[in-house]
């Protein structure tokens, strides 16, 4: 099937990086920049007389940011968005895909430095934007609720996790649109949610720490980025570091399943492994350990990451549930583990959320 080139409006103050980034997109015979703008305001008429299909937008920009920007945007004319932030934003990063914007592109410093690796990663992402389902509105589904506690020290909540019985081993795979998934899931697990998350979310390395940061702050469990040999406990969950791949285990003679002694394997991708993080690699591991207490949970992107080790999950007795097209902004992962059978249920994001909350 022949596609006509995706129309592409560039935003960003400096003129430097509205060349670079022009440039880069226009290489892409599939790609054509019909306009670029220097600041928000600029931006929101030329996306109104222009129509472009996806929007590269820097987040700092003067007269009107690139917050200010997204939320006008989608309002008046929802239309995809791709960030292209520095490093040293992280937190702006999710703020803004919390309003909208569908990916992101990390650049090293304020300048865009056009080198292959982000060259390739920009067209991909702005490619991408052939492949998204704008998200249905979602029935509005109050959050369960989550008993009154008083307040204690982190540090009192960290060791009480120690003493809570493991029941659920629950594994997430997801990519593009994952972390805005992510969020409303995590703000519906109560604090007492008696299992173990473990998240393969396809983000660079930087990024990683401050997403699990984010979702820390987001909902009742503890949430870290995963360290190498890290005891796995209940109400917790766990971030795999970007570029790693992560898989649980039980050590040696602690135990059987869920009764042992589970630790975190975080280490260097394999030759094998098509996607970094995998979440085959996660969720065998997690069918391993957890058997019929395993629980697979693919969410939005690309690709068909999570297919396979679905299959060992379903095998060992657990169970897998896929969001559902209707939420799902990329339906291919989830999509690809529906046609190969391996899939349990099919459930928009909200709704996986309260799924989790009632494992018991």
């Amino acid at each position: 099937m022949t596609f006509a080139p995706l129309r592409v409006l560039v935003v960003d103050d400096s003129a430097y990086n509205r060349r670079n980034i022009a440039e880069i997109l226009s290489g892409s015979d599939e790609i054509e920049v019909v306009g670029k703008a220097g600041d928000g305001d600029d931006a929101l008429r030329q996306a109104a007389q222009l129509r472009p299909d996806a929007i590269t937008l820097d987040l700092e920009m003067p007269r009107m940011d690139g917050f200010t920007f997204l939320r006008i945007l989608m309002a008046r004319q929802p239309t995809p968005v791709i960030i292209v932030s520095s490093y040293s934003h992280k937190e702006n990063v999710f703020k803004a895909l919390e309003l909208g914007a569908v990916d992101f592109v990390a650049k090293p410093d304020r300048q865009f430095t056009a080198d292959a690796q982000i060259r390739r990663e920009i067209i991909q992402k702005v490619l991408l934007v052939r492949y998204l389902r704008p998200r249905s509105p979602m029935p509005a589904a109050p959050a369960p609720a989550r008993p009154a506690q008083p307040a204690s020290p982190r540090a009192v909540q960290e060791s009480s996790r120690l003493g809570v019985s493991l029941r659920h081993l629950v594994a997430v795979g997801s990519s593009t649109g994952g972390p805005t998934a992510l969020l409303e899931i995590f703000n519906r697990i109560p604090d007492r949610f008696p299992g173990a998350i473990f998240i393969a979310q396809h983000m660079p390395d930087k990024f990683t720490r401050t997403f699990a940061e984010r979702l820390d702050r987001k909902g009742g469990l503890r949430v870290v980025e995963a360290q190498n040999g890290e005891q796995v406990v209940a109400r917790k969950a766990y971030v795999c570091p970007g570029r790693m791949c992560m898989e649980i285990a039980v050590t040696p003679g602690s135990g059987v399943g869920l009764s042992g002694d589970i630790r975190i394997r975080v280490g260097a991708p394999a030759p094998g492994d098509r996607y970094v993080p995998s979440a085959d690699r996660l969720f065998r591991s997690v069918a391993q350990v957890g058997g019929s207490r395993a629980v697979g949970i693919i969410l939005t992107g690309m690709g068909d990451d999570g297919v396979n080790g679905a299959r060992a999950v379903r095998a060992a007795g657990g169970t897998v549930v896929a969001e559902s097209e209707d939420s799902a902004v990329v339906y291919g992962m989830p999509g690809a583990a529906v046609r190969a059978g391996v899939v349990n249920e099919s459930l928009p994001f909200t709704a996986i959320g309260d799924f989790i909350a009632l494992l018991s």
